[in-house]
């Protein structure tokens, strides 16, 4: 049985005949200790504070029954580990849409819902929870004016928090849509209107963050925490 926040991807299941449904990974309508096992895949680092994040892996903890199992991935921070490029960056020169990324490295955005309150109790809450290892092995820039970074896309991270372009192929624009231009090569001043670009919060974990998090709820034990292709993974047991 599968579950997911957008509504198309699920209906998408729905004509491959499989279970699935949609709601908020904070919230899911399944009863406690129903499940042998749960995964969670490149979910909970779109949640943008440590307590959503914590709250999601408490959310899968409540599904288990007791000896139950789930896994978590989430987007490392290091995309080189261990002298290894993750797939991420090893795809850079392959990349489809290379012609159209936008140098956005320098470019910045709002965060609306991310208030100095909410902020300097997330950063008080993280500290104390990761302080059995150096955030300096993280190498991650602090965000201090409220304002996240746009990634570039197939480069390194410098930032844990951070908005990462999604060129929308073949869609209709609509009007409160962003569309980027470029001027035609050649000199002309004609612009050439390319795909609609949405922009998806991430916050990009740091080595021994994922299982931090995980070690301190009471309910669950950490069987296993590891690096996947760019990815921190931990397999979880309910107690």
């Amino acid at each position: 049985v599968g579950c997911d926040r957008s509504k198309n991807l699920v209906d998408i299941c729905g004509e491959k005949h499989f279970q699935a449904f949609v709601c908020d990974a904070l919230s899911v309508p399944i009863r406690s200790g129903s499940c042998d096992a749960c995964i969670s895949i490149a979910v909970i680092h779109h949640f943008s504070t440590a307590e959503r994040r914590l709250a999601t892996i408490q959310e899968l903890a409540r599904l288990l029954r007791p000896g139950g199992t789930a896994l978590i991935y989430v987007w490392a921070m290091e995309q080189e580990y261990k002298n290894q490029k993750s797939k991420y960056l090893k795809e850079k020169n392959g990349s489809k849409n290379k012609d159209k990324e936008m140098n956005t490295d320098t470019a910045q955005r709002s965060l609306n819902d991310q208030g100095p309150d909410n902020s300097s109790q997330d950063s008080a809450w993280s500290d104390q929870l990761l302080k059995d290892f150096k955030d300096e092995s993280c190498g991650a820039k602090p965000v201090t004016d409220f304002r996240l970074p746009v990634h570039t896309n197939r480069t390194s991270f410098h930032s844990q928090d951070l908005l990462v372009p999604w060129h929308l192929k073949g869609g209709t624009k609509k009007k409160e849509e962003s569309v980027d231009t470029v001027v035609v090569p050649g000199g002309s001043k004609e612009l050439q209107e390319l795909s609609p670009v949405f922009h998806r919060y991430y916050h990009v974990f740091c080595e021994g963050e994922l299982e931090a998090v995980c070690r301190s709820l009471d309910c669950v034990r950490v069987q296993k925490s590891y690096y996947d292709q760019g990815n921190w993974c931990v397999i979880l047991e309910k107690l």
